[in-house]
């Protein structure tokens, strides 16, 4: 890996490519309110962010990333629209590979704006494209936002369509769900029990843990409600599948979702916005038909993006993680705002996977 000198004047150059493409340069704290973060993702956050506290503060986080400072910062005293850039160091527990590092540079291109998605999607996307273009980098793109117009369009209940939402991220338990939701999957022994049994909480004390007497009552009427709704129709389900198995050059991916709209007219409007955003990348120079778009692109690492997802990868180097990802996260924007929104779309680059591979210079 090149020294720190290298990587840190290879995230001037990029900080200075973004402020020439009109972002103005900002800074963000590196001890960020793990109270924000834990209530975005939940306690899945702590195995990858490094924990901290103290008396006056509370609980507090090494920056895992840029993006939630950002959106704060702009929800409070932002103009509209606004494009910003950042560079600085994230911090990330590395459990799994001792070669990963646990503290790196980030880039990154940040859009506010309400009225041109497709063309701030492809803004972002074009703009990344031609400052990597000399490293010889593959481009995978995908659209979270389909895959949730689909859950959206189910015809279940809004408590089903609640879960799966919130475990798009996580595709082992969204399809665990999808199976039980649709019947291919038993329900559980230990649930069957308790469903069946007419006074599950017989002499239980008030207070269970942190949980009420009343709490751990509604939860189990919750499970009976559940286990009452007729299942998810095969077709449904079969739709579902069929979207995540899209993965194709953009333009038969369009073509595909299409066909599959007629069927689950639900994804409509998400689809059209697809073929917008193809339309703004082409006039950007972009060549669609050789873009890959892959539905299921992003689930696993992407959890707060909504829409338009992409990353740039090294082919000659599988080792590496993503030298450069992004997407859209409007329901973000809505969460830390307060009751107001903005459509929103950025990226990161990381300036030491550039250096290693070259650079730009």
């Amino acid at each position: 890996m090149p020294g720190r000198a290298a990587i840190r004047a290879e995230a001037a150059r990029l900080r200075g490519t973004f402020e020439a493409a009109g972002a103005q340069p900002i800074e963000a704290a590196i001890l960020q309110p793990a109270e924000v973060l834990l209530d975005l993702y939940g306690e899945d956050i702590r195995g990858r962010a490094y924990v901290t506290s103290d008396m006056l503060r509370g609980e507090q986080m090494l920056r895992p990333d840029f993006t939630v400072p950002v959106v704060q910062m702009h929800m409070h005293h932002g103009a509209e629209p606004a494009r910003y850039t950042y560079a600085g160091e994230v911090f990330r527990r590395q459990e799994d590979d001792p070669d990963r590092a646990s503290e790196y540079l980030q880039v990154g291109y940040e859009i506010f704006e309400r009225d041109r998605p497709a063309a701030s999607d492809a803004e972002v996307f074009a703009l990344f494209a031609e400052l990597l273009a000399p490293l010889g980098l593959r481009a995978a793109t995908g659209d979270i936002g389909i895959l949730m117009a689909a859950v959206d369009g189910l015809r279940t209940t809004d408590r089903r369509k609640q879960a799966l939402r919130r475990h798009i991220w996580r595709p082992r338990r969204f399809r665990a769900l999808m199976d039980r939701f649709s019947g291919r999957a038993p329900v559980p022994e230990s649930r069957a029990a308790l469903l069946a049994h007419e006074d599950p909480l017989g002499d239980l004390p008030h207070l269970i843990g942190l949980r009420s007497r009343a709490e751990i009552a509604a939860r189990i009427d919750a499970l009976r409600e559940d286990a009452a709704t007729p299942p998810v129709a095969k077709g449904e389900v079969a739709l579902i599948e069929a979207i995540l198995d899209v993965r194709e050059t953009s333009n038969f991916a369009l073509e595909r979702l299409r066909d599959i709209a007629v069927d689950m007219p639900a994804i409509s409007d998400a689809v059209d916005r697809l073929a917008a955003r193809m339309a703004e990348l082409d006039a950007r120079g972009v060549d669609v038909e050789a873009l890959d778009f892959e539905a299921s692109y992003g689930r696993t690492q992407m959890e707060y993006y909504d829409g338009f997802v992409f990353g740039f990868y090294a082919p000659t180097r599988p080792d590496l993680p993503p030298v450069a990802t992004g997407g859209r996260y409007d329901a973000l924007t809505r969460h830390l705002g307060q009751g107001r929104e903005i459509p929103a779309v950025g990226g990161v680059i990381r300036p030491g996977l550039v250096a290693a591979l070259g650079g730009l210079s």
